[in-house]
């Protein structure tokens, strides 16, 4: 008789899972419960579609269910997972359509919850007409149609993070006044504030607004129940679109509830297998925490690029193979106008409070020889162990080409390479892209000196 495998959520990680371990194991039965009507897309596409440089939502799916069915997957769009029952191997299902209910067998269990958006206390999406968090496809289409039906004027965006900054900048080519309120003194708060100023400055010069170092105490409506004003602890915003990007969660209390451990982030832990401490059940992506290369720790940093590898992981150990998930260094990037600021490892805020006496390192580059038209200047900072001269983070803010510099800085961490190490490594060299001393070369020679 051919085991079970019942994986709960549909996106990056889940489908990763279901893919490789069909690969592997062509016997596997394999079902999938998605509580929403997509599965498996490219949501940090969502904000190119708001802005229409993107013209159909639909070429951000990258397979639809009937294309998994196709491999033997079967998907169940609209079915909650309500409860895990781990002592007899089922988990009981809401189909959220008509509230009916049942039970799924497994002899494997993979857990991709995901996240979920932080959302204010005192007001939440629905409440008032025109506020919305980004997560779900859904969620993207909805901003969408009512940015084309409703002509709203006023866009005020809960957040300057990665995703708060990209909607700033979709709203604004759609010809919304933006405002961007922040908790943080600074955009960007996994950056050191020294480079996150010029994503600041890049912006501004832009015409977006900021409220920094600030809070929103109330989302206030019109007699409709639309939204139109935000109030905060530095002033009142006028507002007929509202977007909560303040971050996101670990979706973990469905695992919580059922016995699954969860590690001191709050998301669920697992192995470098991503299994949980329950027998047969498994985790990834946005719900699981990810073990750090350069700290050793356990961390929860949800990015796309992590809950496609720890899926394929978790895929490949339930298909009956064996892989082991080495870790993540956090590395990211991100698109804000011209510029794009990149970051891996351990700024030099967060080094400092992990207990490393860190020396750090900025340097003003260009980013292709001086002489070539149209060339721009980028910044390069190196977080350094004192003493060993070991990398421990880098960021770099620049525009088109520069950011994609910090995939080198990713793989000397990957190695524990020292910054006298990243001095000789051999980097490509012409005038359309490069000086002949790459910046990094450059930052990293810099570093020695001090």
């Amino acid at each position: 008789m051919s085991e079970r495998l019942v994986i709960i959520g549909g996106c990056a990680a889940g489908m990763s899972a279901a893919s490789k371990a069909r690969r592997l194991n062509p016997n596997l039965e394999i079902a999938v419960y998605e509580k929403t009507g997509f599965v498996s897309y490219g949501s940090c596409g969502m904000p190119y579609y708001i802005s229409g440089v993107i013209d159909d939502y639909n070429k951000l799916v990258v397979r639809t269910p009937e294309q998994f069915a196709e491999k033997n997957i079967e998907v169940h769009l609209h079915h909650e997972v309500i409860e895990i029952d781990a002592e007899n191997h089922r988990v009981s299902v809401k189909n959220i359509h008509n509230s009916k209910r049942k039970y799924a067998n497994y002899d494997k269990l993979l857990i991709t919850t995901g996240g979920r958006p932080s959302l204010l206390p005192t007001s939440s999406p629905g409440e008032l007409e025109g506020v919305f968090t980004l997560r779900a496809l859904e969620d993207g289409i909805a901003v969408s149609d009512f940015v084309h039906q409703e002509q709203p004027q006023h866009a005020v965006i809960v957040g300057a993070g990665y995703i708060g900054l990209e909607m700033a900048e979709s709203f604004h080519s759609l010809g919304l006044d933006v405002t961007v309120i922040g908790r943080p003194p600074q955009v960007l708060k996994r950056f050191d504030p020294d480079m996150a100023k010029h994503v600041q400055q890049e912006t501004e010069g832009r015409g977006i607004k900021f409220s920094l170092g600030d809070e929103v105490q109330a989302l206030e409506g019109d007699g409709r129940g639309k939204v139109r004003q935000v109030i905060s602890s530095k002033g009142i915003f006028k507002a007929d679109l509202v977007l909560l990007a303040l971050g996101v969660r670990p979706n973990a209390e469905l695992a919580k509830a059922a016995g699954v451990v969860l590690g001191e982030t709050g998301a669920i832990a697992t192995d470098a297998q991503m299994r949980t401490n329950l027998s047969g059940v498994f985790s990834a992506g946005d719900c699981a925490e990810a073990y750090h290369t350069v700290t050793k720790h356990g961390v929860y940093i949800p990015l796309g690029t992590t809950a496609n590898k720890q899926g394929r992981i978790a895929g490949t150990n339930i298909g009956g193979g064996e892989a082991t998930f080495q870790g993540i260094a956090g590395t990211a990037i991100t698109k804000v106008f011209d510029l794009f600021p990149s970051m891996t490892g351990l700024s030099e805020k967060d080094a400092q409070a992990a207990g490393y006496k860190v020396k750090s390192t900025v340097i003003k580059a260009k980013s292709c020889a001086h002489y070539y038209p149209g060339c721009k200047s980028m910044h390069v900072k190196l977080v350094v162990e004192e003493g060993s001269g070991r990398l421990l983070g880098g960021q770099i803010v620049g525009g088109q080409g520069a950011g994609t510099r910090i995939n080198a800085l990713a793989t000397a961490l990957h190695q524990e390479m020292t910054v006298q190490e990243l001095t000789k490594l051999d980097l490509a060299y012409v005038p359309p892209i490069s000086p002949v001393w790459d910046p990094l070369l450059v930052a990293a020679n810099v570093a020695c000196k001090g």
